[in-house]
């Protein structure tokens, strides 16, 4: 047998065995770490105010949350679990459990894509009570929680006291992911249609939260009475027709809550923030390894039956006589 002769039986011999190794190989087990998340986004009025991006091409705060979950959606391990709801007046509202994020990508990001201010069904939004409602749904799916908002409450609270939160601290993990701007600005307003006919102005919100007890020191209030004027007789005024990320009692929320807080910005930043809150559940999903020697299978025989055959022919035209 010719030198040429082994090489050529020994490459089909590889490719053979490279063949055989595809056929027989069993999967491996291979470890992932994955998460179970459920995702809220708030859909009141204030979300709409357009503060986010460059100033030129500025747009609302609920765009900047669907854009920022849906490209977390894409860098989630794939075996991992998101699910969706939506936020309004004091509950969270779900809209589907968290199913397998690559097995479900496209209705998953359709979802996001959807969500819009229409689906509120009141027009008031309690954030301190609309988060303990996510928390209260994320714990009865064994899911983490990432809640988007600005953390405008409407109306204000009665006094400036937040709801005392019930549940244990650190119960479940999660984020508060704040969004929109520092600066206040104004809120967009629709007409019955849903067209848009401006913004909100001072008397068309409320300005001051007078239910329940009125805060320490009203008595000096003008007009003040202990029956009929409780809070004073002087109309509440204020900027709460105006709207800006409420920052510092979205960290109390954090705080009060065990959950953890990030403002809204690089798709980087709310991936990072996620490996260090969310839990990690460590997977072992068997892998098809086969494919690894059936492709050198495959190499192997077009270098036997595509390249050898081009070499050597390549080689007779060079030695004919000329």
């Amino acid at each position: 047998m010719t030198p040429a002769r082994d090489i050529k039986a020994w490459l089909l011999v590889a490719a053979l065995i490279a063949a055989l190794a595809a056929a027989l190989m069993p999967p491996l087990g291979l470890r992932q770490e994955v998460y179970d998340v459920v995702a809220v986004v708030d859909i009141t009025g204030s979300m709409n105010s357009r503060d986010m991006g460059d100033v030129a091409r500025p747009f609302s705060r609920l765009a900047a949350a669907r854009d920022g979950l849906e490209r977390l959606a894409g860098l989630l391990p794939c075996r991992s679990r998101l699910g969706l709801g939506v936020f309004t007046e004091r509950r969270a509202l779900l809209l589907f459990e968290p199913v397998p994020v690559c097995a479900n990508f496209d209705a998953i990001t359709g979802a996001i894509r959807q969500l819009d201010w229409r689906m509120a069904w009141e027009g008031d939004s309690y954030i301190a009570k609309g988060l303990y409602s996510a928390i209260d749904l994320g714990a009865s799916l064994d899911a983490d929680l990432l809640f988007f908002t600005d953390g405008h409450e409407a109306p204000p609270l009665s006094g400036g006291r937040v709801p005392e939160f019930e549940g244990k601290p650190g119960a479940i993990k999660g984020l508060i992911v704040g969004v929109g701007g520092d600066a206040k600005s104004p809120i967009p307003k629709f007409d019955d249609s849903g067209r848009e006919i401006g913004a909100y102005g001072p008397h068309d919100v409320a300005q001051d939260n007078r239910h329940g007890l009125p805060p320490a020191g009203v008595e000096a209030a003008a007009g003040w009475h202990p029956r009929n004027a409780p809070f004073g007789a002087t109309a509440a005024s204020g900027d709460e027709h105006l709207s800006s990320l409420r920052e510092p009692h979205l960290r109390a929320l954090a705080e009060a809550t065990g959950l953890g807080y990030l403002r809204l910005g690089s798709d980087r930043a709310l991936l990072d923030a996620a490996h260090r809150t969310l839990r990690k559940r460590n997977l072992v999903e068997p892998t098809e390894i086969g494919v690894y020697p059936a492709a050198g299978a495959l190499l192997l025989l077009a270098v036997l039956y595509g390249l050898w055959p081009l070499v050597a022919a390549g080689r007779s035209l060079r030695s004919e006589p000329r």
